[in-house]
């Protein structure tokens, strides 16, 4: 069991009048007197400082294809080295990784490592990426931004998995530090966010077009589909028409299917057939680039020129088919450009999920 042994001073904050310190990392603003944790349970005030406990400290480390983020215009084929740490920010009924954002025990960290370490190994690896995952990097800020810092510096990408759940103020300071990221768009109501997430849409929002409007970072959504919840085809328009008119038609969209966990073992797995006609509303829309996952679906997980509609890069599950790039990121029929990050030819990684232990 891994304990915190140091204390490491976070950013993100300051003090009151009344002698508690404000978070100001995540729009929950989380008032906290000496002793205190925040929401997500990982940043404390310390003596009067915010701290964050979990540091160095990892919930466990794997190497997975990329396209399981999902990311499939960010180098396909290519490996990734995925960790998180313990806690988050939201409280999703959902959660699909619920033993890990949840946890409030410090055994949930099993391993240990400092960013030069973790930007080590992925080189060893030969990884092409690394991944903050898991859990949400933004509660983890700090250690999320040194270990990008480290790997940049070996030439490994950093990539965020998020909620976008994070304040206006230090929006910048943490996209700075990654390459890419794929934001979950959990829903595009507000009754949804407040009600099975504990949250906020507008924030969310607010970090989709500050990404694709003020940085560089390479951008995909992802949209888990709950039956009951969030699968109307009215919100699938809403929030197709919102990303088309604020994010453009190139940002990838990936309709993921929902698997009972946590506190909403009642509801049923999302039929294919839902994500399918997901995807078709999108495409109808306007988006280019319209994914389905967490089902078995070559189509809805395969690339297609928008132009020609050929088939560009062929997937099957994690696995790479037909791959028809020319230059890089050309069509090999019509030459048009497909938007995102390839090489001259792809990654072999694969569907394989390597555990690795770093300590």
């Amino acid at each position: 069991m891994i304990q915190p042994s140091s204390k490491h001073v976070g950013k993100f904050w300051h003090p009151l009048d009344d002698g508690r310190i404000l978070c100001d990392l995540c729009p929950r603003n989380c008032r906290l007197s000496d002793g205190q944790r925040g929401f997500c349970f990982v940043r404390q005030n310390v003596g009067g400082e915010m701290v964050l406990t979990t540091y160095g400290r990892s919930s466990g480390f794997c190497v997975d294809p990329i396209e399981k983020k999902p990311l499939n215009h960010y180098y396909p084929g290519t490996s990734i080295l995925s960790f998180g740490t313990a806690g988050c920010n939201l409280g999703c009924k959902f959660c699909q990784n619920w033993n890990i954002s949840k946890s409030k025990e410090f055994d949930t960290l099993t391993d240990e490592a400092t960013p030069q370490r973790i930007a080590q190994v992925a080189q060893k690896l030969e990884c092409k990426s690394v991944a903050f995952t898991y859990n949400d990097p933004v509660i983890f800020a700090e250690y999320a931004m040194d270990c990008a810092d480290a790997c940049r510096a070996v030439g490994i990408h950093p990539v965020a998995k998020t909620a976008g759940y994070i304040t206006d103020e230090a929006r910048p300071e943490f996209y700075k530090h990654m390459d890419a990221a794929n934001v979950d768009l959990k829903a595009f109501t507000e009754h949804f966010y407040r009600n099975v997430t504990l949250a906020a849409l507008k924030p969310v929002l607010d970090t989709l077009v500050y990404i694709k409007s003020h940085t560089n970072v390479w951008l995909e959504i992802t949209n888990l589909v709950i039956p009951g919840e969030n699968d109307s085809e009215k919100e699938f328009q809403e929030m197709s028409e919102w990303i088309f008119r604020n994010l453009g038609p190139d940002v990838p969209l990936h309709f993921t299917a929902f698997h009972p966990d946590f506190r909403m073992l009642d509801h049923p797995p999302t039929p294919a057939e839902t994500l399918t006609r997901a995807r078709q509303i999108a495409i109808g829309k306007g988006l280019r680039y319209v994914y389905t996952g967490n089902v078995h679906d070559p189509k809805g997980s395969s690339t297609y020129c928008h132009s020609c509609k050929k088939l560009l890069i062929e997937r099957d599950w994690y696995e790479l088919g037909q791959y028809t790039l020319v230059k890089k990121n050309q069509c090999r029929y019509c030459g048009n450009a497909l938007p995102g990050h390839f090489e001259e030819s792809p990654g072999h990684w694969g569907s394989k999920r390597v555990p690795v232990r770093l300590s």
